[in-house]
C-alpha cells in the first residue's frame, strides 16, 4: 500500500463520486488484495477493456484514492487510503477522538518513514518469442541458467526450499542463495536473494519476483527486485539484470547466447 504525502485537503465531492460507483469500489478491492498492479493486470482480473478501466482509474486518481507510479515501462497502481481516513476524521473524530488521534499519529509516522527510509526497487520488462513453459524452464533449469547466466540456479523450486546460484566454472562456489517464497509454474516465481552463508542485512534479504505473462506467441517477462539495501545495490542490479535477461532472450529465440557476455560491458557512462 502506498501512502501519498504532501497534498492539500482533497475535494471531498470527488472522493464520494469515485466511491459511488460499484466498479470503482471493485478496483479498490482488487488493489487492496494486490497492490502495485499494472493496467493490464487489473483489466485481466476484472474482465474489462483497457478503455473502460482507464476511465474508472482516472476518476480514482483525481480523487486521490489511487496513485500511479512509473517503474521502467510500466505504470503501477497503488491504493491510497488517506482520503478515506481524512473523511473519517472530519465526521467521526468528535465521537472517537482519542482512537483516531492515535491512528493519525501512526499514519504520520509511516509517511515520515516512507519519505526518509525509502527502499529502492528495480523493475525490468522484456518480451520474448517463446511459450510460458519455455521461459519457466529457462528460469529454473540448472543447465540452462548456467548457459546464459554463468551460474547454475539449483533448487527443487518448492516453496520454503533453498536455492543456490552456483558458478558454472566447475568450482561449485555459491555466490548467492536464498529461499523460494512462491512458485506457481509457469506464471510466477518469488525468491529471496541473499548471502550463501545466511547472513542477513538489517532489513532482510532482497526479494526477486519473476512474472511470466503469455500472449499468443510471445511472453512478457517482468522481473521485480525489491528491498534493495541502498542506491549502490540498485546501480549494480540495474546493470546486471538487463544483461542476464538479454542473454536469456537470445537463448530462447535463437538457441544460442550472445557472442560476448553482456554483463562484462561497462555500464553506460563508464569507460571500459
Amino acid at each position: 500500500m502506498l501512502l501519498v504525502v504532501g497534498r492539500d485537503i482533497r475535494d471531498v465531492d470527488q472522493v464520494f463520486k469515485a466511491l459511488a460507483d460499484g466498479t470503482r469500489r471493485l478496483f479498490l478491492d482488487r488493489l487492496r488484495e494486490q497492490d502495485g498492479q499494472t493496467l493490464g493486470e487489473l483489466c485481466a482480473r476484472l474482465g474489462m477493456t483497457r478503455q473502460s478501466a482507464t476511465q474508472h482509474l482516472d476518476v480514482l486518481v483525481r480523487a486521490g484514492l489511487v496513485t500511479v507510479v512509473r517503474r521502467g515501462r510500466e505504470r503501477l497502481h497503488f491504493l491510497n487510503p488517506a482520503p478515506l481516513h481524512d473523511i473519517g476524521e472530519r465526521w467521526i473524530s468528535s465521537f472517537d477522538r482519542p482512537r483516531l488521534a492515535a491512528l493519525s499519529a501512526i499514519r504520520s509516522r509511516a509517511e515520515e518513514l516512507a519519505v526518509s527510509e525509502s527502499v529502492p526497487t528495480y523493475v525490468y520488462v522484456t518480451y520474448i518469442r517463446a511459450s510460458a513453459e519455455q521461459v519457466w524452464r529457462t528460469l529454473t533449469d540448472a543447465d540452462l541458467t548456467a548457459r546464459y547466466w554463468g551460474h547454475a540456479n539449483v533448487s527443487d523450486w518448492q516453496p520454503g526450499s533453498r536455492w543456490e546460484h552456483r558458478r558454472a566454472d566447475g568450482s561449485g562456489t555459491v555466490d548467492v542463495a536464498g529461499r523460494v517464497i512462491e512458485a506457481d509454474p509457469p506464471r510466477r516465481l518469488v525468491i529471496t536473494f541473499g548471502s550463501p552463508g545466511g547472513e542477513q542485512p538489517p532489513d532482510g534479504d532482497s526479494v526477486v519476483t519473476f512474472r511470466v505473462e503469455p500472449n499468443g506467441d510471445i511472453v512478457r517477462l517482468t522481473v521485480t527486485h525489491e528491498n534493495l539495501a541502498d542506491e549502490t545495490a540498485l546501480g549494480e542490479i540495474s546493470h546486471g539484470w538487463p544483461a542476464v535477461l538479454a542473454n536469456l532472450k537470445s537463448l530462447l529465440e535463437t538457441g544460442e547466447v550472445l557472442p560476448e557476455a553482456p554483463w562484462e560491458m561497462a555500464p553506460v557512462g563508464r569507460s571500459s
